[in-house]
């Protein structure tokens, strides 16, 4: 979703661990405040802050991105597995995640609730989008009276537990290719980043791997 946006042309924020321990003890004016430099937010804390967001920005629209819970649940255990993290600690009550999968799940499945309770007078504020059912350009720049890109609508960063035939065929593709051309796609790639610059932060959170790196 955050790629989509920034291809509509929005200026997108993306995670921003370092905000956790102002959230925890009960404060969020500075992560408020950081807010208003962009025009979207995606990922962590954003997402949970809608309440706040909304009422700091009104007239502000929000996505709800749809996801099968066993399915999020596989793609968190695979990026943070048993590392600790303070925002997750401020999110679910506990900053790991394996051990407490059952309260995971569970506040995963509360924030559909609870956003879908707070918006139930207001649907027009409020897009759901399942991309795995096939949702795309169409619906979400109809929500935001915004011109359909020509191109493929983005998926990235996507687990081998949620690909598609279309997915499996491209990977299949992939493991017949030598690899002599596999290393040289990928020298290719990282030359071109380097030029590219601020292609590798694109959501503008490059404070984020301090915390990445850092957290207990």
């Amino acid at each position: 979703m955050g790629i989509a946006l920034i291809e509509l042309g929005y200026k997108v924020l993306g995670a921003r661990l370092d905000f956790a321990d102002e959230l925890i003890e009960g404060g969020s004016a500075s992560a408020i405040k950081e807010a208003g430099k962009f025009d979207a937010l995606q990922d962590v804390p954003w997402a949970v802050l809608y309440k706040e967001l909304d009422q700091a920005y009104p007239g502000s629209k929000f996505i709800l991105t749809l996801r099968d819970k066993d399915n999020w649940l596989k793609s968190a255990t695979k990026h943070f597995g048993t590392k600790f993290f303070r925002m997750h600690e401020w999110i679910y009550g506990e900053g790991i995640l394996v051990g407490n999968e059952e309260i995971y799940i569970n506040r995963f499945q509360k924030h559909y609730e609870d956003v879908r309770n707070y918006f139930a007078e207001r649907p027009e504020d409020l897009l759901e989008m399942d991309l795995q059912k096939g949702d795309s350009w169409e619906k979400l720049c109809k929500f935001l009276n915004a011109p359909i890109p020509s191109k493929t609508f983005p998926h990235v960063n996507k687990g081998r537990h949620s690909y598609t035939n279309a997915d499996k065929f491209r990977s299949m593709l992939r493991s017949m290719t030598p690899a002599l051309l596999r290393k040289l796609r990928v020298y290719l790639l990282i030359k071109l980043k380097i030029h590219q610059g601020k292609f590798r932060n694109r959501f503008h959170n490059e404070i984020n791997m301090k915390y990445l790196n850092n957290d207990k």
